[in-house]
């Protein structure tokens, strides 16, 4: 029997993002969830490969997988952003270089990353001195480190888990993070903390975090989807931190 049907309008009629998220993550989707609004903003992942370890040349080697995981976004979708999200990866790979890949691939009218996103937030909150907490080595944070003095913004104060293992870092126990970025975020020699990572969870301790301190607590995911949903036009459905309370520009 032949069914009649109608046509509804494509997912997405108020913002179309699409996200391409790292093999090895566990947290970012998760987090994605908590602050995409429950309106019709559609949310397209794709997955690229990555290494269980991370050094500088794991990250690296994902530039040449990232035009194919761009790819593999729906090619009926002409999106208003699509992020690719590693920040360590982005710092070494290079943020232009980043928003080529993808742009070659993809219909989209921004492409973004952790690192834009953090660098947009600290341009919009006057932040220039960051206490920075990454669970990484210290060879992979000085990759991020220079990117950020790259832009303007300074990593005087520093501290890491010095962790390898890409399992490990996405089960790092959140009050660990916390309790982290508050020694640090507490050096007088930072206007901001930031806790660096898509695979660290942090949305559930940012808040805390600005309670001790008294200055703003960032993190790879809230920047970089602050960023995102800013550039697609829509808001959050659940905020983040101080941030939250700034528009992108």
């Amino acid at each position: 029997m032949s069914l009649p049907y109608a046509l509804a309008p494509q997912i997405g009629t108020d913002g179309r993002i699409g996200l391409i998220v790292l093999q090895s993550d566990e947290t970012m989707e998760h987090e994605l969830r908590q602050v995409v609004p429950n309106s019709d903003v559609g949310a397209f992942i794709s997955r690229i490969p990555s290494a269980s370890e991370v050094s500088n040349d794991s990250l690296a080697a994902m530039e040449t997988d990232l035009p194919r995981a761009a790819d593999l976004l729906p090619k009926t979708v002409s999106f208003d952003v699509v992020g690719y999200g590693c920040t360590s990866a982005s710092s070494i790979i290079g943020t232009e270089r980043v928003a080529d890949l993808v742009g070659s691939v993809c219909e989209t009218k921004a492409v973004t990353n952790p690192v834009s996103g953090l660098v947009a937030a600290c341009n919009t909150l006057g932040v220039s001195k960051l206490a920075l907490l990454t669970p990484y080595t210290e060879a992979v944070s000085e990759s991020l480190r220079s990117a950020l003095l790259a832009k303007g913004i300074e990593t005087p104060v520093f501290g890491t888990f010095d962790e390898p293992v890409e399992t490990k870092v996405a089960r790092i126990d959140p009050s660990s993070v916390r309790d982290a970025a508050i020694k640090l975020g507490r050096d007088t020699g930072a206007d901001a903390v930031f806790m660096s990572c898509t695979n660290l969870r942090t949305f559930s301790i940012l808040q805390d975090v600005e309670n001790a301190i008294g200055k703003p607590a960032l993190s790879s995911n809230q920047a970089f989807f602050w960023h995102m949903l800013g550039l697609a036009g829509t808001t959050c459905a659940r905020p983040c931190g101080l941030l939250w309370d700034h528009a992108v520009h």
